[in-house]
């Protein structure tokens, strides 16, 4: 698209890159979306436009343009004609705005107001006939966007005459609640059913006197980053409740252009806005483009039949690692991509002298059963055998389909007690309670806990060593961590522990990531999401040989910590680039 070279112009197309590169990550979980991404750059440029545009800098002023004063007076004589005629109510006024009260230098020609100087504040339709069929617009049918569009439906006027806010073609609304009005929720009402209408409580509307106030313009202020920032500064109310009051958005100072120029910068926001419409639509075109690349890639990893041909494939990819691994999405694709492979046996080199795992699962069946015999453990219920069909995908020689009972202790928490629902439990407690939500802070090993028992609570439970993996159940489904001490958890979290002390409990964290989707399929769709122990214990898990499972956790730690420092440097360099980005606007304010 070509576009003129006016200093807002070449703001933009000089620095092109900072606004369609500077992206803040909003969440790092499932895969690719841009939604996941807020495009800080293009968000940055609209709020300058706006910013330019009511402070005058956006468009040349015209010296034949008839000062914003003189118009001010005329306005101001047709208020008192409207008043005497008593067609609109004499409003209080704090008369003209003082210097102190201007918060910027405007441009010759420009004056300062009051949106009460110029427009009916709070009017009301009373000549619509009853069963007129009119528009209600409700606070979801008023946009964010920057031309004041906004949706309606159909009512007839006397079923929302009383009780709603009134409104107009042409006249101006603000949203007055939090978030909506944060969320710059305002319009310019237009193709009202009649010309008419009415809707939620939660507006301030301004009618203008004149046909000579353009009411896009005085839109575009309400939108604008100043008055937004003043604006929540002066909110009152509790918390979720918080409201402008109607005095700040009639009274508050309003910078004014001649009529013409309010035309002439309608226009070019018009312009511009469309132009970050484009950037926008390209850059999530460019994003979205860039994780199928990625994922497509990373699916040839996981494709390959054995580690020789993994390798190749992975020279393929490393080649281009810079460009690739870019996004915090495709670094957390590369991380799943690893765990994947860890699991499937193609991460590390088989050795064809490692001892079998139909050995090592040999060995501790009979070691389980002699536990039985000498009643140390219960005998736990049979497992169903493995059919073919169930197998996912196919394991090299040597490595065995399982369940997770097979190779460890199972068992989820036994403690149904929470400290708000029997404090006595918890009174004067030194015996650590790990629950959910420990779980999902920790970062691969547990180091806090929220609550803890006392001895009295003990018994009521289980202590489970320091080492244990911790697999939630109940509200985050599946996710992992291994105890950093000796603690106890309720029955939403489950507990496992290798039988042989020799094989790595976080080579099952690993696996369990790489099965958290398939679980999380098991939970019912309700508000407390949960799975039992009897879906955790039918899992398939892949087992290798015995002497694979510290080279397989040796390899996955390795590559894990290079994925790690990819994502420190992305975060540093996304942080220069919304720095870089701040520091623009403000030069061009």
């Amino acid at each position: 698209m070509a576009v003129d070279q006016s200093p807002i112009n070449k703001l933009i197309t000089e620095h092109i890159d900072i606004w369609t590169s500077a992206v803040k990550t909003k969440s790092t979980s499932g895969r690719g979306s841009s939604k996941k991404l807020e495009l800080y750059g293009v968000k940055k440029l609209r709020e300058l436009i706006l910013e330019l545009a009511v402070r005058g800098k956006l468009v040349p002023q015209d010296p034949n343009d008839e000062p914003a004063s003189v118009l001010l007076e005329r306005i101001a004589a047709e208020k008192a004609k409207l008043v005497k005629a008593k067609k609109i109510k004499k409003q209080k006024s704090l008369g003209q705005v003082s210097k102190d009260e201007e918060l910027f230098d405007t441009p010759t020609g420009w004056a300062w107001t009051r949106i009460s100087e110029i427009a009916e504040i709070s009017p009301r339709n009373s000549t619509t006939d009853d069963d007129a069929e009119v528009s209600f617009v409700p606070m979801p049918l008023i946009t964010t966007n920057y031309d004041g569009s906004h949706g309606s439906e159909k009512r007839i006027w006397k079923e929302i005459k009383k009780g709603y806010t009134h409104f107009q073609d042409g006249d101006i609304a603000l949203a007055k609640i939090t978030p909506c009005f944060e969320n710059s929720k305002a319009a310019v009402f237009s193709g009202l059913e009649g010309g008419v209408g009415a809707g939620t409580t939660e507006l301030h509307v301004a009618r203008p006197l004149s046909d000579c106030i353009n009411p896009l313009f005085v839109l575009l202020y309400l939108k604008a980053p100043i008055f937004l920032k003043i604006g929540e500064t002066k909110m009152t109310g509790s918390a979720g409740q918080k409201r402008v009051p109607k005095d700040f958005f009639s009274e508050n100072p309003l910078p004014f252009p001649p009529s013409n120029e309010q035309h002439r910068i309608v226009a070019k926001v018009d312009e511009l806005i469309t132009l970050c419409d484009q950037l926008e639509q390209q850059t999530e075109a460019s994003i979205e483009a860039h994780q199928v690349l990625v994922t497509t890639l990373l699916d040839t990893l996981t494709n390959s039949a054995d580690a020789d041909e993994l390798m190749q494939n992975w020279a393929r990819i490393s080649e281009h690692f810079d460009t690739l691994f870019t996004t915090e999405e495709s670094i957390d694709q590369l991380k799943q991509t690893i765990l994947q492979l860890a699991v499937m046996g193609k991460l590390v080199p088989q050795d064809p002298s490692d001892e079998p795992a139909a050995e090592l699962l040999k060995r501790i069946a009979e070691e389980k059963a002699q536990l039985v015999k000498e009643k140390k453990i219960k005998k736990q219920k049979a497992l169903p055998p493995i059919a073919e069909d169930e197998k996912p995908f196919k394991l090299p020689n040597g490595w065995e389909w399982c369940r997770l009972p097979d190779l460890g202790e199972l068992a989820r928490g036994k403690s149904k007690h929470r400290p708000r629902n029997d404090p006595k439990l918890y009174e004067n407690g030194n015996v650590p309670l790990v629950q959910t939500g420990d779980v999902a802070r920790a970062n691969g090993t547990i180091l806090t806990y929220t609550a803890k028992y006392n001895e009295f609570g003990l018994a009521q439970s289980q202590l489970w060593p320091k080492g244990t993996l911790c697999i939630t159940i109940a509200a985050n489904i599946a996710d992992t961590a291994t105890l950093g001490f000796d603690a106890c958890f309720p029955d939403s979290v489950v507990g496992y522990t290798p039988y042989d002390k020799e094989i790595p409990t976080v080579y099952f964290d690993y696996f369990i990531k790489t099965a958290k989707e398939n679980l999380e399929r098991f939970a019912p769709s309700t508000a407390q999401k949960n799975i039992n122990l009897e879906i955790l214990s039918n899992v398939l898990v892949p087992c290798p040989p015995k002497q694979q499972f510290p080279r397989i956790v040796e390899k996955v730690n390795l590559l894990l910590g290079i994925c790690d420092e990819l994502k420190e440097r992305l975060k540093e360099s996304q942080m220069s680039q919304l720095q870089l980005t701040d520091a623009i606007v403000e030069q061009a304010v």
